[in-house]
């Protein structure tokens, strides 16, 4: 036993302190011998790069539907799965080290004999040819050359031949084993390593090679998979050449003899056998990779990426935040409720098919939480070309959620409840009263709808919504001149304030200039002009659905990381931006346009009575046709889901979709959220204060 420690120890010594020496006057110019020799001192584990320390799990993270089973895609830059090692196959383990590192277990990161036959073929060849890596010494170096902490010449660096490389690997080597023990670095190794066709880590390669997990491997299989790591491309039975494969494997065979690990019988039977792979399916990757027959969940995976994508819990950056997603390994299970979708998209197909240059982007929200259970439109989720030069049905953008090459588009008179929320938080009642004339001349400077200078809009149909309104029936009957007057009446900034509040983004760079800049000068506010998507506009009324909480649009339920943590960031982060009684008063005119009744009876007209029967239970909403019927609109709710729709033609604004196809947007967006609510109980809205109704104290 004495013996054994001192062997140890002078082992140490010696690959400390004269290997630098040795291989410097075996392989360079003395003049550089001694600066060498001093550079061998053994680094401290503390003085060793953070990966070395603490490597990251570096394996794929994956995105389900809300059931938490069904697969939407896998990101991922490595396919990867790390995993401990219990669950990778003892006869696995032996034969890597059989193949690779034979003395695996008896020396301290450095194998002096190794190198000692290394230095007599290099210095016989006059260069670097043998290398002497030891198990510890190639994990150093896998591990150096994907480090994101480093430069991209540091990693270039981690994997020249050259001595001065050879040397720091052996310095982090010995390092490393002064720390951790010979099973942690074995497992840390064989989840690393890359084994070819794009497998990262034994379980990606027993997967991929042999359609099983690496703890059910056959001493067969193992020997296979460990003879691809010397040159993974060139060796692997599926890329590369399976004549080489099997010599390969006969070499691993006979060493794991040579180790007993297997007999010599074993051995020779094995290498007469074929190699019975069995090549299994790597998961899906990014967006574009969903599976055909749920292509048009592609959309809602583009959304999850770019909120992802916004998240600082993910990293400083969006490349560090994308760099977490793909090497983070995270159960995340999404929000996306594939029922809910499904009659989303055939809605959206009903109106326009696939094929048709106009579009239906569809949306669809949960109260309360802002959780994201659809996003639908007669588009294919894909790159492939389209007939014709035509930009669809093949498309990736982001007709439904918008993005930075995508401000939306105008939604009508869908914008008036952002008026009437800002007049009733400033104190106004919904009884407030005026007899609504068209036009209606204001004191705004415009050059549209422009009477003597002064913007001055109409009414759609003057013989139905001229004459004394109410937010009631102002709303009901969609009035413009009534909206307009009491935008000019508390201000036009105030209604664009509160759009913002409860979550309207100005994406358009010509309406976020006016947002932030003059927003008190944008009469047409109003009346829909600004861009925004479905997505924003079904969330902006999800938060009137909960009674005045917005919640940020979720595309998550949960984000879990590889060690079962769940992470906050899948949590929603609601807050209140109105008061109970202002969501309540806007609600209750709400139920005017859709033809049902108010608390307060003073309904007496809508733009689409028949979305009541179609519900069938307590609902509210908003049409909207936006100048020249270039789009339309509807936004419904529910206290327990909210949704929204625009008819479009994304590549000709100038196209007037809106003509005759109204009520079946409504209709669509109406037969969505009832099969959304399909076995969920009735619950009504809650009645608004008579003080905020009717103005009474």
């Amino acid at each position: 036993m004495i013996g054994y420690w001192v062997f140890k120890i002078a082992t140490a010594i010696v690959q400390a302190m004269l290997f630098g020496a040795i291989l410097a006057c075996a392989v360079i110019p003395p003049a550089l011998g001694v600066g060498l020799v001093a550079k061998t001192a053994i680094d401290s584990y503390e003085k060793m790069p953070q990966n070395l320390r603490t490597p990251p799990p570096a394996q794929t993270s994956y995105l389900y539907a809300k059931d938490g089973k069904t697969l939407i895609t896998a990101f991922y830059e490595e396919y990867r799965t790390d995993v401990k090692l219990p669950e990778i196959a003892p006869i696995m383990q032996k034969a890597i080290v059989a193949s690779e590192d034979s003395r695996f277990y008896q020396h301290g990161g450095v194998d002096l004999k190794g190198v000692v036959r290394a230095l007599v073929a290099n210095r016989g060849s006059g260069q670097v040819t043998q290398g002497a890596s030891t198990l510890t010494m190639q994990y150093v170096r896998n591990v150096l050359k994907t480090d994101p902490g480093l430069t991209d010449e540091e990693r270039r660096l981690a994997t020249v031949e050259t001595t001065e490389r050879k040397v720091q690997e052996m310095r982090y080597a010995l390092a490393l084993e002064r720390k951790l023990s010979k099973h942690e670095i074995l497992r840390r190794y064989l989840n690393i390593a890359y084994f070819g066709a794009g497998a990262y880590g034994i379980e990606a390669a027993a997967w991929t090679y042999f359609s099983k997990p690496a703890k059910k491997l056959t001493f067969a299989e193992a020997a296979m998979i460990a003879g691809l790591v010397q040159s993974p491309e060139v060796d692997n039975p599926i890329d590369g050449d399976q004549k080489i494969t099997m010599e390969r494997r006969s070499y691993v065979l006979d060493a794991m003899a040579k180790m007993k690990v297997i007999t010599a019988a074993q051995a020779r039977q094995a290498k007469s056998q074929p190699l019975n792979v069995r090549q299994g399916t790597q998961p899906p990757n990014k967006c574009v990779a969903v599976a055909p027959e749920h292509i048009d969940w592609g959309f809602f995976c583009d959304y999850f990426h770019q909120w992802w994508r916004s998240q600082p819990a993910f990293g400083a950056s969006t490349a560090l935040r994308d760099y977490s997603l793909k090497r983070g390994g995270y159960r995340i299970v999404s929000s996306l409720d594939p029922d809910v979708q499904a009659s989303a998209l055939r809605e959206s197909l009903a109106v326009y098919p696939y094929g048709n240059a106009r579009a239906l982007p569809l949306a669809v929200v949960q109260p309360g939480t802002g959780r994201v259970l659809a996003m639908a439109v007669n588009r294919y989720y894909s790159l492939k070309p389209n007939p014709d030069n035509a930009p669809y049905p093949n498309t990736v953008n982001q007709f439904v959620a918008g993005d930075d090459n995508l401000a939306g588009y105008q939604a009508g008179s869908t914008f008036k409840m952002f008026t009437m929320l800002a007049a009733l938080d400033s104190g106004l009642p919904l009884s407030t009263s005026f007899v609504a004339p068209s036009p209606l001349v204001t004191h705004w400077i415009s050059g549209a709808a422009s009477c003597g200078g002064h913007y001055c809009p109409p009414n759609a149909n003057p013989g139905w919504m001229n004459g004394l309104r109410t937010m009631w029936d102002g709303f009901g009957r969609s009035v413009n001149t009534y909206w307009v007057w009491l935008e000019e009446k508390i201000g036009a900034d105030k209604a664009v304030a509160m759009a913002k509040k409860v979550g309207i983004q100005f994406r358009s760079e010509a309406d976020a200039r006016i947002a932030d800049e003059h927003p008190e000068d944008w009469g047409p506010f109003t009346l829909g002009v600004s861009q925004t998507t479905p997505l924003d506009l079904a969330n902006a009324y999800a938060t009137v659905a909960a009674e005045g909480m917005y919640c940020p649009p979720l595309p998550v339920l949960s984000i879990t990381t590889p060690d079962g943590r769940k992470l906050p960031a899948g949590d929603p982060s609601c807050k209140r931006v109105v008061s109970e009684d202002v969501a309540r008063a806007a609600t209750d005119a709400a139920r005017c346009p859709i033809g049902q009744q108010a608390f307060y009876g003073k309904c007496n007209g809508g733009t689409d009575d028949a979305i009541s029967g179609i519900v069938g239970r307590p609902v509210a909403g908003k049409t909207g046709t936006s100048d020249g019927e270039s789009t339309e609109s509807f936004a419904g709710f529910t206290p327990q889901v909210a949704a929204a729709a625009t008819a479009v033609n994304p590549d000709n604004p100038q196209d007037a979709v809106g003509g005759g196809v109204s009520s079946s947007v409504d209709q669509a967006v109406a037969k969505t959220m009832v099969d959304a609510m399909g076995g969920l109980p009735v619950v009504n809205f809650n009645p608004p204060s008579q003080a905020i109704a009717m103005g009474i104290t």
